[in-house]
């Protein structure tokens, strides 16, 4: 289908851009400023509109009151005129999701409308009604050929359940039409590691293991479960994290080059690793992995209950850290261990790629003075997204050689003059383009689950309880003896 030039903004086409869960967290804290940030950047075609869709008795002025306050909340410097504007766009229905009623008035403010647009709609509301609100989509009429649903994670909480979902959305939508959003794929830094490793030439020969020696994936959280205490305790670190960020992390940096970056020639490529992953037996689960909970500490100087006090249910066995060793067993990676962790009220927010590179085969300056370390290639994610190279070079002066350990250091705040956008913006216009590549593919969630779900089952039987870890700390000591048995040690210094 082809629209009218009118209708197109920067290759945009018009949009009718439905959340349902309008009022939440996630709509008012990170969708609505993105699509504030996207209006100040004149990309949403004229003719866009967008539709919050939530219980709320609002009508579309006490909406746009509330989007207003988001958005004074969470951005700096505010640009009234592109604030008036996206505002314009605005209207709210309040319907009840898990109910049948009211949704004929989504078909008329949708369908009613003349002119041909992309129909969106984002489902930040509770993966149980994902099926549910996709069937009554189907009902009133609103689903044809140019629209798609948006999927927050986590899709299910096992193989079985993750299966149940997409069998549910499949039976409205197809597959094309499905977007499982990761934010973590959107942000610049995990889109550069693609154009680091495949548009350059010195690092893809050495990316491999006869030159790597480890790679270390961590993701760590300074804040507790917050308002998510009870999604939290269901889910736990292994299901909120590693099951989707983490692998998704490991998959970038794992993959083979694939023919050129499209639309499904990266996710194919990922699916790949998943699939290479060493499956986890019940050996491999007691030796490679450690669960912890977070106790009493001091977080930023300020003290903080524990995990169990926080939520109020002394009785939990949900972990708040996970750390983990696995193998992706294929030809370029065969022997080369992949150390996974994350975890809550941590000693530092920090999401983190560490690529360790081999000891010299010869050391060359065995009299030198100073200290020769391995090569490492540090990505940051967040909060201050870049990459630094350490590398060994000599200290200058007279006499002998002292060896100095330094960085090449690349900046995104200092390399390129420009605000860095949230990853939300990215992935919400590639939805209204139809683009997939940053986005979950059904047989990748699937694989993904495939993989995790004997961790989970081994746990459930095993009596050992998550290994306390004071909060702002680097979690439980049984982490550190994890790598330390490999005669390795995390990467903790980066950022000093």
């Amino acid at each position: 289908m082809t629209l009218p030039t009118a209708e197109l903004a920067d290759g945009m086409p018009a949009c009718d851009f439905t959340v349902v869960g309008a009022t939440g967290d996630l709509a008012l804290r990170k969708l609505l400023p993105a699509l504030y940030h996207r209006e100040v950047e004149e990309q949403l075609a004229p003719a866009t509109r967008v539709i919050g869709v939530s219980r709320s008795e609002l009508d579309d002025a006490g909406y746009r009151t509330e989007v207003r306050r988001a958005v004074e909340k969470h951005v700096v410097d505010v640009d009234e005129v592109a604030l008036e504007r996206l505002l314009a766009r605005l209207h709210h229905l309040t319907l009840d999701a898990a109910t049948p009623d009211g949704w004929s008035h989504l078909h008329d403010l949708v369908v009613g409308t003349p002119g041909e647009r992309v129909r969106v709609f984002y489902l930040a509301v509770a993966p149980a009604l994902f099926g549910p609100i996709c069937r009554r989509l189907q009902q009133v009429g609103v689903v044809d050929e140019t629209a798609r649903v948006v999927m927050e994670k986590p899709i299910g909480t096992d193989l079985a359940s993750a299966r149940a979902v997409n069998d549910a959305v499949g039976e409205v939508f197809d597959e094309h039409q499905v977007f499982r959003i990761d934010h973590y794929l959107g942000k610049e830094s995990v889109q550069n590691l693609l154009v680091t490793r495949f548009a350059n030439t010195f690092l893809e020969p050495l990316w491999n293991s006869r030159w790597v020696d480890h790679v270390q994936i961590t993701v760590s959280e300074t804040l507790g479960v917050g308002e998510r205490g009870d999604y939290y305790d269901h889910a736990g670190a292994l299901r909120d994290m590693v099951q989707n960020h983490l692998l998704q992390l490991l998959c970038l940096v794992a993959m083979e080059p694939p023919t050129y970056v499209g639309r499904e020639t990266v996710r194919d490529e990922k699916l790949k690793v998943l699939q290479a992953l060493k499956p986890m037996t019940p050996d491999d689960v007691d030796r490679d992995t450690v669960r912890g909970r977070y106790g009493q500490g001091l977080v930023d100087g300020v003290a903080v209950p524990s995990y169990t006090e926080e939520l109020g249910r002394p009785g939990s066995a949900t972990e708040t850290f996970v750390a983990l060793r696995a193998e992706v067993q294929n030809w370029r990676w065969a022997g080369v261990p992949f150390y996974l962790r994350t975890g809550k009220r941590m000693d530092r927010k920090l999401s983190e790629i560490v690529v360790v590179f081999k000891e010299p085969p010869h050391r060359m300056f065995p009299h030198a003075e100073g200290q020769q370390s391995a090569n490492r290639l540090h990505i940051q994610v967040q909060p201050d997204e870049g990459m630094k190279l350490h590398m060994t070079a000599k200290e200058p002066g007279p006499g002998g050689i002292r060896l100095r350990p330094v960085s090449l250091d690349l900046s995104y705040a200092t390399a390129f003059d420009v605000r860095m956008p949230d990853a939300y913006e990215r992935l919400l216009m590639d939805v209204i383009r139809g683009n997939p590549t940053l986005f979950m593919r059904r047989d990748e969630v699937e694989a993904a689950w495939t993989w995790v779900e004997p961790i989970l089952q081994r746990w459930a039987v095993t009596p050992d309880r998550p290994k306390r870890y004071p909060a702002g700390t680097s979690g439980p000591t049984a982490a550190a003896t994890l790598i330390e048995r490999d005669d390795r040690t995390w990467q903790e210094s980066d950022l000093d």
